[in-house]
């Protein structure tokens, strides 16, 4: 039947222009921004600096139409490790100088700037509030938990306890290390811990601290003397080889400028040493 197969002949070739269009529209779709443009930022970044972080990403978006952030958020020691491997970051931001400088040492970053600082403090359960008011009662508490010693929350810890021994008896720092019931990844964990009653005392960073009292997250802080308490440094750099390095030092820019000095400080954190925006 010619006719039939005229017909069917010609549904076949709709079929295929149909299929045709549609797979040009999808491989249209897909394809990659035009060269020299840049339409994506990958940030790593130390727990502690989720909160701030994530507003001055949606206002670094609102500034750079079609652009994405992607931030991830962890123990600088992790976030370092991750680098290492091979991961595919534009900016890094870490809690402490060390992981930045063994960075910088093997090439994998450069130039990094100071932009923040921040000071540990004593979050306690509330129902413990009564019985740990200050440092020197840490040893009364039955569950404590600090950071690992490779995350600098739990390095800063050691490094206070040590300070503390010379003042507070020999074995302070054994007596608080006994009540050490776990030893978290990162300081938003040692926080979540003493929030959901876990543990009734943990290390963290001011910032942390204030952020669960906003929360009202059913914590108290208690101050570490000035003269055991350390003050972290928190450095950023742009990562060689960085995919988006235009985008990464616009990054690095707001953090330094006045608005993201602002920002930090309204956050709790402390200034820049010497103060003011960045160069």
């Amino acid at each position: 039947m010619p006719g039939v197969r005229r017909w069917r002949s010609r549904l076949l070739l709709l079929v295929l222009v149909a299929a045709w269009l549609v797979s040009a529209a999808g491989c249209q779709r897909s394809e990659p921004p035009p060269a020299g443009r840049e339409d994506r930022l990958v940030v790593f970044a130390a727990a502690s600096l989720r909160d701030v972080f994530t507003a001055m990403g949606e206002d670094f978006e609102r500034a750079h139409a079609g652009v994405e952030v992607t931030f991830n958020f962890a123990g600088t020691q992790e976030l370092r490790i991750q680098l290492e491997q091979g991961a595919a970051v534009d900016v890094f931001a870490s809690a402490d100088q060390r992981h930045m400088n063994e960075l910088v040492k093997s090439g994998r970053a450069a130039g990094p700037v100071v932009f923040a600082r921040n000071e540990p403090v004593i979050v306690v359960a509330k129902e413990s509030a009564g019985t740990i008011r200050g440092l020197a009662d840490l040893p009364a508490a039955a569950r404590i938990v600090i950071g690992t010693p490779e995350v600098p929350i739990g390095r800063y810890t050691l490094e206070i306890l040590d300070r503390a021994s010379r003042s507070m008896g020999a074995d302070f720092r054994a007596r608080v290390e006994a009540r050490v019931v776990s030893r978290e990844l990162n300081v938003r964990q040692v926080l979540a811990k003493v929030r959901l009653g876990e543990a009734q005392a943990g290390v963290v960073y001011r910032t942390d601290a204030r952020a669960a009292q906003a929360a009202q997250e059913g914590v108290s802080v208690v101050a570490i003397p000035p003269d055991v308490n350390v003050i972290a440094e928190y450095p950023i750099a742009v990562v060689a080889g960085a995919a988006h390095p235009g985008l990464a030092r616009a990054w690095v820019d707001l953090v330094l400028s006045e608005a993201g000095q602002g920002a930090l400080q309204r956050a709790g954190f402390l200034g820049r040493p010497g103060g003011g925006p960045g160069p």
